[in-house]
């Protein structure tokens, strides 16, 4: 180590305001390093990678639309009707509900609060993905929300909790749903009159069996338990003393509740 003459640093020698100086340097790039992998970005390479990511489900998806096209036949829509319900609805579980309604004079007000008890979950759900949506520009970030249905939410959040910071990611599986789902009501609502009950080719069971794929892929083990208890016991509970959907509400929102008090101790 070289000399030190008075008080002036010299060659090979570290300061306190030079160790000072580098730690300041490195928390600068920590910090730095966290917001770009904080970044959210939209842009054709994450709506491509949503979309393909999306095929499989989306073709499970396209098979619960060929039974809801069966069923909206059978209520007394057209081929034309059914799928413009389908192309700007885009839900499935309040679609087939809205057609099991369906009679003359139209139940307006029935139709109307059930499937709002039912999509009423997707108020939670966008609130699941504020912390990424939120860092994109509205049009972007409410555009992208329209094409929002339970499957492509559940792949998008296991796609932004993995840090890519896809932003566009939702926009790509929702655009590969709405396609399957309004040509599988196309299919189905063609076929209805010839194929008849689709619950006798197992079709009313697919949507079931495209959840609990989900439900496998978004278990992070022991602490998924005690929220998906609550919900399923609520739900249970609700739906044997309550009238309607509001179960599915019910479920999520005590699960939500749950989360929050855990969090909070």
């Amino acid at each position: 180590m070289s000399e030190i003459d008075g008080n002036e640093p010299t060659e090979g020698v570290w300061t306190r305001e030079t160790v000072d100086d580098s730690t300041d340097a490195a928390d600068d790039g920590r910090e730095a390093a966290d917001e770009d992998a904080a970044a959210v970005t939209f842009d054709r390479e994450g709506i491509r990678a949503g979309f393909l990511t999306c095929l499989p489900v989306a073709l499970g998806v396209g098979g619960y639309g060929i039974a809801f096209g069966m069923l909206a036949r059978r209520a007394g829509l057209s081929v034309a009707e059914a799928t413009l319900m389908s192309a700007t609805v885009l839900a499935g579980a309040a679609q087939i509900v809205a057609v099991e309604l369906w009679a003359e004079p139209l139940p307006v007000a029935a139709i109307v609060l059930t499937t709002l008890a039912i999509n009423l979950r997707y108020s939670l759900m966008g609130a699941a993905l504020g912390p990424w949506l939120e860092r994109l520009a509205p049009a972007r970030s409410y555009g992208s929300l329209l094409l929002m249905a339970d499957e492509n939410w559940a792949l998008t959040m296991r796609e932004l909790k993995s840090g890519s910071g896809r932003g566009a990611f939702l926009l790509g599986t929702g655009i590969a749903i709405w396609v399957f789902w309004v040509a599988a009501t196309v299919v189905g609502a063609a076929a209805g009159g010839v194929i008849g009950d689709p619950a006798q080719y197992g079709l009313d069971f697919v949507l079931a069996a495209v959840f609990v794929a989900l439900a496998v892929d978004l278990w992070e083990g022991r602490p998924t338990l005690v929220p998906w208890l609550v919900a399923l016991a609520t739900a249970v509970v609700a739906a044997a003393l309550l009238p309607g959907r509001w179960y599915i509400l019910l479920g999520g929102l005590a699960a939500a509740a749950v989360e929050v008090v855990r969090h909070d101790r």
